[in-house]
């Protein structure tokens, strides 16, 4: 596919009245990129996914049908102290990525992706700037359960997960496993950590601040950045670098995803509550990726994403399940739903404020009708708050028709509006 067949494909669609849904090179959590009621086509970004590379001004042209892993992996054929700040999944596409808020583990040394975005040409090419990372950054992995003490660990890492310093990213992970000592069902916090330095810098910083977690040195791994990728994803030791460029997930599985934002510490009381409200579930899980530092300097109005200072964390929800059909999708689906009204007390409000990429059309679907203002404000204030309206302005300037659209798309201004 080349450039010129996007822009024809957009006229066939108008002239025949279909609707056209964008693919770029990855997943997409609730399929609004394949999936229509309505005639429709999907342009696929897929094979548009070059990848050029200059170390000397430190910028990239990446098309979006590339994925974030072939972006490491060219990056990394070209030097070994070079990162770019984007997800911890290889097989997410850049174009959706990028474009609704990406982040990975660098976040809060260097913000979202999108902060390092220097221009956009029509759908297919984005010029990017890059980290200098280092030629050491360490990480570790460390578990602590109810009954090694889980709860106070995890009331601390509230306190101090944004206010580390800006080299430290520490994702917090709570599930339900068996006990070891009981066998019965108990809580599990997991403290996965991203160090942009060596060990013994990590150390003392982790010994000053946050002691409570009990680091030991031989917890910690020093490593290359890009073996760090390959870490955090979860490969095993001794997977050759090249396996960045593979497109293939490593598993397939239905799933749900859900996002909240916390503002305050969630009390001890309040966590003793969710760790037994998870426990009756089982399945559902939390993942806790801390703010603080490039995050809070940003402005909220001064890009689209508006989720920057005042934030201690992202939570995401995340359920997985393998069997198929409706009645099991279901009961996965309500127990999702079950976790995140349980939360309701501990998170962001008026509004409510969730995660444009973790898509979830529970907060609210467009029917693009005459009403498509109205049902838009519904989920597009908890995706972009006070930014909502100023991105209705630019959707009505650019696309007065509508035509690129999706369930959860922004809408253009109503009729006696414009």
């Amino acid at each position: 596919m080349h450039e010129s067949h996007i822009q024809a494909a957009i006229i066939c669609a108008k002239t025949q009245g279909l609707q056209m849904k964008i693919r770029s090179g990855g997943h997409d959590f609730e399929g609004v990129s394949y999936v229509s009621d309505v005639p429709f086509f999907i342009l696929d970004m897929f094979n548009l996914r070059s990848i050029n590379v200059s170390i000397e001004d430190e910028t990239a042209w990446v098309q979006a049908g590339a994925t974030v892993g072939e972006v490491y992996y060219r990056i990394y054929e070209k030097s070994n102290t070079h990162g770019f700040p984007a997800g911890v999944c290889p097989t997410v596409g850049v174009g959706g990525h990028f474009s609704g808020g990406g982040y990975g583990n660098m976040l809060r040394k260097y913000g979202l992706s999108e902060e390092e975005l220097l221009a956009m040409e029509s759908f297919s090419h984005t010029k990017s700037s890059w980290c200098v990372s280092q030629e050491t950054v360490t990480v570790f992995r460390v578990q602590r359960t109810l009954e090694q003490n889980a709860t106070d660990v995890v009331y601390r890492w509230q306190q101090v997960a944004d206010k580390l310093h800006e080299d430290i990213f520490i994702r917090m992970i709570i599930d339900v496993v068996n006990s070891s000592q009981s066998g019965e069902k108990t809580i599990r916090a997991r403290f996965f950590a991203l160090f942009l330095g060596d060990s013994q810098r990590l150390f003392s910083l982790m010994n000053q601040s946050f002691p409570e977690l009990g680091l030991k040195e031989t917890d910690c791994g020093e490593m290359s950045w890009v073996e760090s990728v390959l870490y955090w994803y979860g490969f095993p030791p001794g997977k050759p670098v090249n396996i960045l460029l593979s497109r293939n997930p490593r598993g397939l599985t239905h799933l749900k995803r859900k996002s909240d934002y916390l503002k305050e510490p969630i009390p001890k009381d309040g966590l003793k509550y969710i760790f037994e409200r998870m426990i009756e579930l089982e399945t559902p899980v939390m993942m806790f990726n801390p703010y603080g530092g490039r995050m809070s300097e940003i402005p909220e109005s001064a890009k689209p994403f508006p989720h920057r200072a005042g934030n201690i964390c992202k939570i995401q929800y995340a359920t997985n399940w393998i069997e198929d059909g409706i009645e099991a999708s279901n009961h996965y689906l309500n127990l999702t739903k079950m976790l995140y009204a349980y939360m309701t007390p501990f998170v962001s409000k008026f509004p409510r404020e969730a995660y444009l990429n973790y898509r979830d059309l529970d907060l609210g679907i467009n029917h693009n009708g005459p009403n498509s203002y109205v049902e838009g404000a519904v989920y597009g204030i908890t995706y972009f708050k006070g930014n909502y309206n100023r991105l209705v302005q630019v959707k009505t300037k650019v696309d007065p028709d509508n035509f690129f659209r999706n369930e959860q798309s922004i809408p253009t201004l109503p009729s006696w509006r414009k």
